[in-house]
């Protein structure tokens, strides 16, 4: 999945869109939730994220740029958290995060711990005391304990347990804040998932019958400890990132041909996993 290609277009006339239907919130507002070429209604949800990013991208502003005076950092957790927002809602309506996004994650993470250094008053000996260390051990943190969620799924229970690119974001998360605020962020992921997994299972037992048929209808082969072991390594030695530049490593490495259309199914919903996030 790009974000370039293709451009920005209506999903139903596939007409292209120009400055004037890319313009956040105004567009939205202006054209009354409607493409301005065949009139189709556009979500709200678009101009629900827009105002949040915006939300978002004001309070950083408030942060760095009038409490303080680092635009440096402003602009670097105002890009992170956009690609967050980018990925959550993406993540919801599709059940994947792309690449393109998620391995975005640990340059802007490397380049902010970087920053930190170099702008410390007491220069590269930071390097043995915080920022470069601590962003090394919150990624190798995060790609642990969500890697670790998904071998012992595979190898204990059969079973997919935790997807690939929740795997790389927390890669890319740990990286940033560290493993501090890292593994408090990834136990309240942990607790919340497990509360709405719960949610979601009870709701679906009213239709039993259907989720069944569902289920079986959608269930597939779990993937296989060498594959998983193989993307593992692969995520740890960065090669989804280095893809970004070189496509052909994920043909190489991961199997998947940069070149080859993906097909997603509209109607595919997933089923209940044995870990409910």
């Amino acid at each position: 999945m790009s974000l370039v290609h293709p451009p920005s277009h209506c999903p139903k006339c596939k007409h292209r869109l120009g400055v004037l239907d890319l313009l956040p919130i105004l567009s939205w507002l202006l054209s009354r939730g409607r493409c301005r070429h065949c009139g189709e209604r556009i979500s709200p949800r678009y101009l629900a994220v827009e105002i949040l990013t915006g939300a978002v991208w004001a309070g950083y502003w408030w942060r760095y740029l009038i409490v303080g005076s680092d635009p440096v950092l402003f602009l670097l957790f105002a890009v992170f958290a956009t690609i967050l927002l980018a990925s959550l809602f993406i993540d919801i309506e599709h059940y994947l995060i792309p690449d393109s996004l998620n391995a975005l994650l640990l340059p802007v993470a490397i380049v902010h711990n970087a920053y930190l250094v170099a702008s410390a008053s007491d220069g590269w000996t930071l390097v043995g005391e915080t920022a470069i260390p601590m962003a090394l051990a919150g990624s190798l943190l995060g790609f642990g304990v969500l890697f670790g969620i998904a071998f012992l799924g595979r190898v204990l229970l059969g079973k997919d347990a935790m997807g690939h690119g929740d795997i790389k974001l927390a890669r890319g998360i740990g990286a940033m804040i560290g493993p501090g605020l890292a593994l408090g962020a990834f136990a309240l992921a942990v607790v919340l998932g497990t509360i709405i997994g719960a949610l979601q299972v009870a709701l679906r037992r009213k239709e039993e019958d259907e989720a069944e048929e569902i289920g079986a209808e959608w269930d597939e082969e779990p993937e296989s400890v060498g594959s998983l072991l193989r993307c593992g390594l692969g995520y740890l030695l960065l090669m989804d990132v280095w893809a970004l530049f070189f496509p052909r490593i994920n043909q190489v490495w991961f199997g998947d041909d940069p070149e080859s259309p993906q097909e997603y199914e509209d109607d595919w919903e997933p089923t209940a996993t044995t870990i409910p996030f």
